[in-house]
Parts: structure tokens; C-alpha cells; sequence
């Protein structure tokens, strides 16, 4: 995503990510009692977690929250919405957008709500798409970036503007594109790196290509792959020698974990 400066026009609507920044949705009802807001899990298959959910938020009932939003981003974190549509016609937009589908079998909740995602699943979408999926939304905006921005400290405002292209509307558990799914596991392994990152207080980008180095090798599955990051951090000069003898990837992994023991003692 590019940074942009944030433009003049007023955001109607607020959609707190409230999984993200829980201590906000506890404030909210506090600090901001006569604010008019939702919960966007309401009504939806995530009925019980609604109070643990996003909610949304008409920031025309409430301007000095329109305010702190814009200046305190980090702890007001979310997405702020322009739309000339009725309250419950852009909910029912927005809980549409909630379940995915993967392929015939599968389907999954999308947090497009969390800053992050946002940053790689709109940076997918190409102008039919950023239609369909924005809808009644005019215009989107939200302070963050990648993983790879905050690991950086480049994060910033984006901004994404309706395209309004004659599209069809939003199907039920919308199947999302080969490059969104592939936008999506890229953020799950850049968030992976950024947790590596923290814990070990190593540098993101040597992780990054660590990380890159183990899928090439082969090493897909979560405890493989994180076993193998240890390895390399332990041995960052060591070279495998390909092919990697084994049935699966954990044994090929102990094997090029206990060659490697034997090659630098």
C-alpha cells in the first residue's frame, strides 16, 4: 500500500477493530456514552463474540471522536468509512463482507477490519473488484500498512477510493481471487516474521529471508518451518546440501539439523 496525506473530507463512519485494540472497545461506551454505534457481529454467526468484535461506529453523532480517531490512530485503530447509505444498508454490506470462500468446501471470516489485512487484501482487489467489495462505501481510509511497514516503522495512511464501476453486488461467501488468497498468506507469513522478530529481537529482514529460505527447502507446515528458523538462526552461515534426504519434512529437517551439529560443533 502507498502512504497518502490525510485528505479534508470528514469520515462518516468508524469501524473499530476491537480484537485488535480491546482496551478502545472497553472505553468506548465510557468516554463516548452518547456516541450511536453497532456491533458488527450482531445478527451474524458470530452472534456470541459480538461484544469481543468490531463495531461500528456513526462518528456524525459523536465529533470528538471523529477527532481522536484521526489524531490518535494507533489506539483508535480501524477504518473510517465515507458512505451516503442508510445505517442498515451499510451494515448489511459490511457483514456480507465478513465470510469467504475457499474453493467448494471451505470458508473463513475475513478481517478486513484489522488495519493489516486491509493493507494486503485491498492492495488486491483491481478496480471491478475494489467496487463490488467497497459497495456502498465511497471512500476508505485507515492508518497501518504491512507487517513489513511496522516491522519497518513506515506504516501511514491509506486511502482507497470506490471506483464505482457497474459491477454485481457482493455475492453470499464472496470467493476471493487467486492474488487476494495469495495477498492473505503473505500476511499471515509477514505477521509470523514480525513475531519472530519481537521475541527474538532479531532483524525483520534477516527473518524474512530466512523464512523464504525454509519454503523453498520445503518446510510448509507451521512447526516445521518454525523449527527450521531456529536452526538457521543458530547456523546462519550453514549451507544445505540438496536434496534433503527424509520421508517427510520433520525428518528431513532432524537430519539437516543433526548434519549440520556434526559439520559446526
Amino acid at each position: 500500500m502507498i502512504a497518502v496525506e490525510m485528505p479534508e473530507s470528514t469520515p462518516h463512519w468508524f469501524l473499530l477493530d476491537t480484537p485488535g485494540v480491546p482496551q478502545a472497545g472497553t472505553a468506548l461506551p465510557h468516554r463516548f456514552a452518547h456516541a450511536r454505534w453497532f456491533w458488527l457481529f450482531e445478527g451474524t454467526e458470530w452472534h456470541a463474540l459480538r461484544e469481543q468484535g468490531p463495531a461500528l461506529i456513526d462518528l456524525r453523532s459523536c465529533p470528538i471522536l471523529a477527532r481522536a480517531c484521526q489524531r490518535d490512530a494507533r489506539y483508535w485503530r480501524g477504518l473510517l468509512l465515507i458512505s451516503e447509505t442508510s445505517a442498515s444498508a451499510l451494515l448489511a454490506h459490511l457483514r456480507r463482507m465478513l465470510t469467504v470462500g475457499f474453493g467448494a468446501h471451505h470458508r473463513a471470516l475475513l478481517s478486513y477490519y484489522n488495519p493489516c489485512t486491509a493493507s494486503y487484501f485491498f492492495d488486491a482487489c483491481d478496480a471491478g473488484e475494489l467496487s463490488r467489495w467497497l459497495g456502498p462505501i465511497s471512500q476508505l481510509r485507515w492508518f497501518g500498512g504491512t507487517w513489513a511497514d511496522r516491522a519497518n516503522g513506515s506504516q501511514g495512511w491509506q486511502r482507497l477510493l470506490n471506483p464505482g464501476l457497474a459491477v454485481s453486488p457482493l455475492a453470499i461467501e464472496e470467493a476471493l481471487s487467486p492474488h487476494q488468497k495469495a495477498r492473505l498468506q503473505t500476511c499471515l507469513l509477514e505477521h509470523h516474521t514480525w513475531q519472530w522478530c519481537k521475541s527474538t529481537g532479531t532483524d525483520y529482514r534477516t527473518l524474512w529471508s530466512h523464512l523464504q529460505e525454509g519454503l523453498k527447502l520445503g518446510f510448509s507446515e507451521r512447526a516445521v518451518l518454525d523449527g527450521w528458523l531456529w536452526l538457521r538462526l543458530q547456523y546462519p552461515q550453514a549451507v544445505p546440501d540438496l536434496p534433503l534426504p527424509g520421508a517427510t519434512q520433520k525428518e528431513r529437517l532432524e537430519r539437516l539439523r543433526n548434519r549440520w551439529q556434526d559439520q559446526h560443533p
